[in-house]
C-alpha cells in the first residue's frame, strides 16, 4: 500500500480508543497524514491513549486529536466531522453475552449509531468511509450478530442513495482478532498467571483468527479497492478453540490445565464470513473476496422475464471449511504479536523472581 495515501488528509476513527484504533495510530502516525481524530465516549481511555502516544511517539503525537462523543448522538458525531476526509467506523458493542442480555443497546450503537455516522459523513462530504463488521453478521444467531447484520444493511442502503464520487461507503467483515481488547487470549494469560485452569467453551468450536495488523490491512484494502456498497472479507485461516488453547498454554505453561465450561449465550460452533447467497456473486481478489452491492431497484418485474447469470461454485466460506491451523502454526501467529512477546517476557521475569 502507498504510505502517502493519507498525505495531508484527516482521518476520523469512531471507537478509536479500542485495539483497532491503536493499531491504526501505530501504523500511520509517522506517515505524512495530517491528523487522526479519535472519537469515543470514554474520557479515561482517551486520556490513557493521549499519554501513551505522547510517551512513545512524542514527535508526532500532536497529530492525534481526541473528541468525546457517542455515535448514538448525531450532534456529537457532526461536531467531529468538520474537515474530515476519511472515516474508519469501528465503534460498536461487540461482546456477545452482553448484547444478548441488552439487545436494544446493541441496536442503538451498532445500527442507529452507524446510521448517524453515515448521515453526518455524507452531509460533510467525507470522501471514503470504511465500516467494520463481523463474521457474526452472516447467518446471525445472537443479538450482536443480528445488530451487525442490520448495520451492514444500513451501509448498503446508504451507498445506494449517494454517488461514489461524493462519498464511497464500504464494509469489511472479519473474524476474531487475536489479543484484541476483551478477547479470549488475554483472558487465558491472566488465568495462567493467577494459577487457575484456562476455561474454554467447546474444544471443537472453530473460529477465524487474524492479527490486528491483518485487520488494518483488510480495512486499507477496502479503502483502496472497494466499490461503494461492497462487503469485503479476507481469506483468513481458522483453528479450533482446543488448538488455540494448547498454543497459548504451550507458550506460557506447557501441560497447564484446560477446563471445558460449555457454550455461552448466543455462540455458534463455527462462524461464516460469506453466506451461500453472497458466494453466488462474490468476486475473488486473491487474498480477499468482495461482495458487490445488489444495485437492483424495487421494480422486480423484469427479473421474471430475464434469467440470472450462472452463480459461482463457492457455496459458503466458514471457519470449518477454510484452512485450519495446527498448534505450531497458531503459536507462530501468536509470537508475531508484540502483545504476546511482551507478556511472555513479563511472565519469565515473574517466574525468575
Amino acid at each position: 500500500m502507498d504510505k502517502h495515501i493519507f498525505k495531508n488528509k484527516t482521518l476520523l476513527i469512531t471507537g478509536g480508543t479500542g485495539s483497532f484504533g491503536n493499531a491504526v495510530l501505530n501504523r500511520f502516525l509517522k506517515t505524512d497524514i495530517k491528523e487522526i481524530r479519535i472519537f469515543s465516549r470514554d474520557e479515561k481511555k482517551q486520556d490513557d491513549m493521549r499519554h501513551e502516544f505522547q510517551a512513545k511517539m512524542p514527535e508526532v503525537a500532536d497529530k492525534i486529536k481526541f473528541y468525546i462523543g457517542d455515535v448514538r448522538d448525531l450532534s456529537s458525531v457532526k461536531n467531529a466531522m468538520h474537515g474530515v476526509d476519511y472515516i474508519f467506523h469501528a465503534a460498536a458493542l461487540k461482546q456477545v453475552p452482553s448484547c444478548e442480555f441488552f439487545p436494544i443497546e446493541a441496536v442503538k450503537t451498532n445500527v442507529l449509531g452507524t446510521e448517524n455516522v453515515l448521515t453526518a459523513a455524507i452531509e460533510a462530504g467525507v470522501k471514503n468511509i470504511v465500516c467494520l463488521s463481523t463474521d457474526k453478521a452472516a447467518y446471525p444467531v445472537n443479538a450482536m450478530g443480528t445488530s451487525k447484520a442490520m448495520m451492514e444493511k444500513v451501509i448498503v442502503a446508504k451507498s445506494r442513495i449517494v454517488s461514489e464520487e461524493k462519498s464511497k461507503i464500504c464494509c469489511t467483515r472479519y473474524g476474531n482478532v487475536l489479543c484484541s481488547r476483551g478477547s479470549v487470549v488475554p483472558l487465558w494469560i491472566d488465568q495462567i498467571k493467577a494459577g487457575n485452569p484456562i476455561t474454554i467453551t467447546d474444544p471443537n468450536m472453530t473460529r477465524f483468527v487474524m492479527s490486528l495488523d491483518e485487520a488494518v490491512d483488510l480495512v486499507l484494502f477496502a479503502f483502496e479497492n472497494g466499490v461503494t456498497g461492497d462487503i469485503l472479507v479476507q481469506k483468513a485461516p481458522a483453528c479450533t478453540i482446543e488448538v488455540l488453547a494448547k498454543a497459548v498454554t504451550g507458550l506460557f505453561a506447557p501441560n497447564h490445565e484446560i477446563k471445558v465450561i460449555g457454550i455461552r449465550h448466543g455462540e455458534k460452533m463455527y462462524e461464516t464470513l460469506l453466506t451461500n447467497e453472497e458466494c453466488a456473486n462474490a468476486i475473488d481478489m486473491g487474498d480477499f473476496y468482495r461482495v458487490p452491492c445488489d444495485k437492483r431497484g424495487l421494480n422486480y418485474d423484469k427479473y421474471f422475464k430475464d434469467g440470472d447469470a450462472k452463480r459461482n461454485t463457492l457455496t459458503e466460506f466458514n471457519s470449518s471449511n477454510t484452512e485450519l491451523l495446527d498448534v505450531k502454526e497458531v503459536q507462530e501467529k501468536l509470537l508475531s504479536l508484540e502483545y504476546i512477546r511482551e507478556e511472555l517476557e513479563k511472565w519469565e521475569q515473574e517466574k525468575n523472581k
